[in-house]
């Protein structure tokens, strides 16, 4: 059972880039920004919309109901996991679109440990599997 790679990549080669999105709440206050100035959510989004990477799209939402953990985002994979990350700082747009051109990049779907953000690796929350299971066991059923 080869569980390194999947599946649909290895057939289709491994230059095949999943799609990525990167949702940032927008809403997110830090605590730190005055009463007058936009929510520190809101600047996070901003600076990673003013970013670029391939096959990487970058967007705002009202709320991730991460309060508690603010500023929050997550990065979603089309044909892989899915990510919730807190505890970001306004300086952390460089950092979602890197964690970001690692999941589009991957091959077996996961974003790697390796290379990944300081910001990313101490604020992960969660760790989504995708809708579509990427690993065949022996068999060759989904598992």
């Amino acid at each position: 059972m080869d569980l390194s790679i999947r599946q649909d990549l290895k057939r289709a080669g491994t230059d095949a880039a999943p799609h990525v999105v990167v949702y940032v709440c927008e809403t997110c206050r830090s605590g730190q920004e005055a009463a007058d100035a936009p929510r520190d959510g809101a600047v996070l989004a901003d600076r990673a919309k003013s970013l670029f990477a391939e096959g990487v799209e970058i967007r705002s939402v009202a709320c991730l109901a991460n309060c508690k953990r603010a500023l929050s985002a997550s990065i979603q994979s089309a044909n892989g996991w899915s990510y919730v990350f807190g505890d970001l700082t306004t300086d952390a747009a460089e950092d979602l679109l890197e964690g970001a051109r690692l999941l589009a990049g991957s091959t077996d779907g996961l974003m790697p440990w390796k290379g990944r953000p300081h910001a990313l690796k101490r604020g992960m929350i969660a760790r989504i599997p995708p809708l579509q299971p990427i690993l065949t066991n022996v068999e060759g059923q989904t598992s």
